[in-house]
């Protein structure tokens, strides 16, 4: 896992805005869920060691939780292997997940007597962001789950207050 920068800008490299970021292609088997879930575990781990990053145990559990849908949506509805990148910006990890198929995922109704097909109700439920976009081969499915359980926009004024006199 290495920090990246863009070399399309003209700014010096210090300046740039960094990501981090894993890739892993993986086969499409049966085991290949297990296999992401423990990559996107590992990804957040380092995360936090390498990089000193905070990442709270929700942002672990439902990165993995979100891993397991996307990867196992992607093995049942397209033929091949499936492609996964992890990234993290900001304050964010953000999930990626390419397939084969064309077909941009559909989210059904809520139905409580529906068996299964729910991975994308909670994917979106959880994630702080979702994209579904085609690419010129198959699709892109995008989700991005914040690091920490309270978002980084909230600053707590921690500062004494001094009373009305």
């Amino acid at each position: 896992m290495e920090p990246e920068s863009s070399d399309d800008d003209d700014t010096a490299p210090q300046a740039r805005d960094r990501a981090i970021r894993s890739t892993a292609a993986l086969d499409g088997d049966g085991s290949c869920i297990a296999e992401a879930r423990q990559l996107a575990a590992d990804f957040l781990t380092r995360a936090r060691a390498e990089f000193g990053l905070p990442v709270s145990a929700r942002a672990m559990d439902l990165t993995q939780l979100v891993v397991s849908e996307l990867v196992t949506n992607a093995r049942k509805y397209a033929p091949g292997p499936v492609l996964m990148e992890l990234r993290i910006v900001n304050s964010l990890v953000e999930v990626q997940v390419w397939d084969s198929d064309p077909r941009l995922p559909v989210a059904q109704g809520a139905d409580a007597q529906r068996v299964g097909q729910h991975g994308l109700e909670i994917v979106r439920a959880v994630a702080h962001g979702f994209e579904a976009r085609r690419e010129s081969v198959g699709k892109r499915i995008i989700a991005r789950i914040p690091l920490t359980d309270v978002p980084a926009e909230i600053v707590v004024d921690k500062s004494p207050v001094t009373p009305p006199g």
